[in-house]
């Protein structure tokens, strides 16, 4: 999918683990950086490197726990700066005064919520499967653009439009193709990979705005071209179990296609 955030591999000092491991739920090696409270009070957590997706590329941001002896920072948000991700939370018992904090080079355990961690790798990789799906049932012109992988109303927009009588028809028509390749299954790898090797693997060239100084993370469902993409995804693609094409609305020289995916 075209314009996600940051799908080559950041600069600077988290290290994503589930760059290199999408099913990484868990790790126990973390070194703690700083511990800050921002304008408006929002605790922040950053350490040297994280299992926690932080909002970005359409998708929403992963929640859990990082805890290190009798402290407990429970994580509800996580946002990435310049390469940085910081994890934004609460501690347990701090609000009683009775509660610990993380010290500056403690090493910490870090747990990220599976369920929901799950249903949001198998809500954005269903929208990279329409993306297959769209070229697979002719729509060669549409160019995808925009995604919104959110569980209220997920959607891939694309540049080109469907003539309205025939929108029908591709609906449905997306939808089986969908469900036919979901059926069938696939493996979806996701690796760093030279520029020149990933201009390979997405069918012989990049979008423009990834740099060719840079060593993408792509992204890919079997044997189709893959995509630029710095987000989780479900290991195979009969994980993601069923998707419904709730809706296709043309405006103004863009297609929105509107899915849903069974809970």
């Amino acid at each position: 999918m075209a314009q996600e955030a940051a799908p080559a591999r950041p600069a600077g000092p988290t290290r994503l683990v589930y760059f290199d491991d999408m099913g990484a739920l868990h790790h126990s090696s973390a070194t703690v950086l700083s511990v800050h409270q921002e304008e408006g009070g929002r605790v922040a957590v950053v350490l040297d490197a994280t299992v926690f997706h932080p909002q970005g590329g359409g998708q929403p941001a992963d929640t859990g726990v990082i805890s290190a002896g009798g402290a407990r920072f429970l994580v509800e948000d996580v946002r990435a700066k310049d390469g940085v991700v910081f994890h934004y939370g609460r501690f347990e018992g701090t609000e009683q005064g009775c509660g610990t904090v993380f010290k500056e080079g403690e090493t910490v355990s870090l747990q990220v919520d599976a369920e929901r961690r799950s249903f949001n790798s198998r809500l954005h990789s269903a929208g990279h499967l329409l993306d297959i799906c769209v070229h697979n049932v002719g729509l060669f012109h549409l160019e995808p653009g925009k995604g919104y992988h959110f569980p209220d109303g997920p959607f891939v927009e694309y540049k080109g439009i469907i003539p309205p009588d025939q929108i029908p028809v591709k609906k449905n028509e997306l939808e089986r193709e969908a469900n036919r390749l979901i059926s069938e299954g696939a493996k979806v790898l996701a690796s760093v990979f030279p520029y020149e090797e990933a201009a390979i693997l997405c069918g012989g060239s990049l979008p423009s705005y990834i740099s060719k100084d840079s060593n993408p993370r792509i992204v890919k469902f079997g044997d189709n071209p893959g995509g630029p993409c710095g987000g989780t995804h479900v290991a195979d693609i009969s994980i993601i179990n069923s998707l419904k094409v709730t809706n296709i609305r043309v405006k103004k020289g863009l297609t929105k296609v509107s899915y849903s995916i069974s809970p």
